[in-house]
């Protein structure tokens, strides 16, 4: 089992044409391997359920696949980006419930409305002032957070080594200009069911 799990993860290293392999996330960014402090099988696990979750979406409606942003920490699947109706809210959330191994799922999907270039640019500013404080940071691991922003509220996705890390990254976010809400989703290393020895 271990053997096959290997060959099908050096299979999407191979697929993906990068030369060090992260789990893609929110806006892109993902949580570096050597970093990341879940076990090798359970990065494995959550990257396989990402790319079920994501066959499932496109299957049911290649719009999803732009529209949807998906993230998968521990068994745990956090859904992000705009639909189109409250029942694609519901049908993604369904969808991300019949993967496999899934834990709980997050669902911070908002309703479309009508494009706002300004507020789009606020929230892009936001992220991008975020990314950076957490990188300047010495006592956080920038790379194992993935950062959204929607109408000012940013929402926050990884892993803290430890409570005074995630309290940092949480701080960080708190003093952006213009925030009005951070909703986080950070877990301790030790809530992970199995980590890295």
């Amino acid at each position: 089992m271990k053997i096959k799990k290997a060959i099908l993860f050096l299979s999407l290293i191979i697929l993906t044409g990068c030369v060090g392999y992260s789990s893609t996330g929110v806006l892109g960014t993902g949580v570096s391997i050597a970093l990341d402090p879940r076990s090798f099988g359970t990065q494995i696990d959550d990257s396989i359920m990402q790319q079920n979750l994501r066959a499932k979406l496109l299957s049911s409606d290649k719009g999803y696949i732009i529209s949807v942003k998906t993230k998968i920490l521990d068994g745990r699947i956090f859904l992000t980006g705009k639909v189109n109706s409250i029942e694609d809210k519901l049908k993604i959330t369904k969808l991300a419930w019949e993967i496999k191994g899934a834990r709980s799922v997050k669902n911070d999907l908002k309703i479309k409305e009508e494009f706002n270039f300004t507020q789009s640019a606020k929230d892009l500013l936001i992220t991008s002032q975020l990314r950076a404080a957490l990188i300047a940071n010495k006592k956080i691991k920038s790379i194992n957070y993935n950062i959204d922003t929607y109408k000012k509220k940013i929402y926050i996705y990884g892993i803290s080594q430890n409570k005074s890390e995630r309290d940092e990254v949480t701080n960080e976010a708190k003093q952006i200009l213009d925030v009005e809400d951070v909703i986080t989703s950070i877990f301790l290393v030790d809530d992970l069911r199995v980590v890295k020895k």
